[in-house]
């Protein structure tokens, strides 16, 4: 064997530090899994083993334990195809982001009401047709009131609401 067929059967072989990113990565995952709230990760399909090690790693609460413990479900997670897991995790994620840009989107919407009154009334009844105008225009308007006012916007949490309501039974 000549030096050129060691370098080629070296390269083939992933170097310790590449096995250790990706052991490291899975008991990322594994982390992430611990940190679910308990709906999540129920609907997520995983082996029995891994489960109860998670569940586990969730009751321990002394450090070193716990950090023992998350390099089991990292070595458990080595041994099983992780990327559907990933996929969940990541499908999970996406939902969040989802959730979060409406909730801005909506804010921004409350907002704009607060400060434009009835100009900006047109355009959010153009976006939900099937809204209650004279209620909108009077949570706008008590919104507004409690803005001058410097009292606690009780009529803005409640004109939120009722843009989340809209938002959620329109069409998509």
């Amino acid at each position: 064997m000549d030096s050129d067929d060691f370098d080629i059967e070296t390269d083939e072989r992933p170097s310790r530090s590449q096995l250790k990113r990706e052991a490291e990565a899975l008991q990322d995952v594994g982390a992430a899994l611990v940190e679910l709230p308990q709906n999540r990760l129920d609907r997520i399909e995983m082996p029995e083993k891994l489960r109860e090690a998670v569940d586990l790693a969730r009751r321990i609460t002394a450090h070193g334990g716990k950090r023992r413990q998350m390099q089991f479900i990292g070595k458990l997670m080595r041994r099983l195809d992780a990327e559907t897991i990933r996929a969940q995790l990541e499908a999970f994620q996406q939902a969040d982001r989802r959730s979060a840009q409406r909730f801005h989107k909506l804010e921004a919407l409350r907002d704009h009401l607060i400060a434009e009154g009835d100009a900006a009334l047109a355009t959010i009844l153009e976006q939900y047709p099937h809204a209650d105008r004279q209620h909108l225009r009077q949570l706008v308007r008590q919104a507004q009131l409690e803005q001058t006012k410097n009292k606690p916007p009780a009529a803005a949490r409640s004109l939120f609401r009722y843009l989340r309501e809209l938002d959620e039974s329109a069409p998509s």
